[in-house]
């Protein structure tokens, strides 16, 4: 590995931004796997993908959903019919929330 990336004073900045409480060894021990993860991102990129079309997938996606179309829905008796309890042509539910009514 070379010169590593992330020093140990870079990583008590950050935890001290996020509020976090890192020992002196977990400092250590994330500058080291920091830096680490930058360097993998360096050979990343340095690889030639200028001739790689851009994706969202690695594979062709297929919808395995049925067609957006219009079609017939149910009535409201047939909607209402297996509710054990309508009021006014509309499902009843209980009050869920405090207030007049």
């Amino acid at each position: 590995m070379s010169e590593p990336k992330i020093s140990v004073d870079v990583v008590r900045h950050v935890a001290r931004l996020a509020r976090l409480r890192v020992t002196d060894e977990e400092a250590s021990a994330l500058a080291s796997q920091l830096s680490h993860v930058l360097d993998h991102m360096d050979e990343l990129n340095a690889l030639d993908v200028s001739e790689v079309p851009p994706t969202s997938h690695a594979i062709p996606l297929d919808s395995p959903f049925r067609e957006d179309a219009v079609r017939e829905g149910l009535s409201r008796e047939e909607a209402l019919a297996g509710a054990p309890l309508e009021i006014a042509g509309g499902f009843a539910v209980p009050k869920v929330l405090g207030g007049e009514g």
